[in-house]
């Protein structure tokens, strides 16, 4: 699932939060796009809406930083 993605958010806080996203838990109508991956991780912001899904951690982690967002894990 390499899906560009232009809509992150352009000012305001920079903080995201990168969190592991098991795809039996994501909605029925994006399962069929992520390709038979059983895990990804998701990009969210403060409030908890989610920016952008990714095949790996480190794909998350460089998403937010190419975007001027200082990543953070959440556990």
């Amino acid at each position: 699932m390499d899906v560009k993605y232009n809509a992150l958010p352009s000012g305001g806080d920079r903080i995201v939060y990168v969190r592991e996203v098991w795809a039996e838990d994501l909605p029925e109508e994006l399962r069929p796009q992520i390709g038979g991956l059983k895990r990804l991780y998701a990009v969210h912001n403060a409030d908890g809406e989610r920016l952008a899904l990714v095949r790996e951690r480190a794909a998350a982690f460089a998403l937010a930083r190419q975007n001027e967002m200082s990543p953070v894990p959440v556990h």
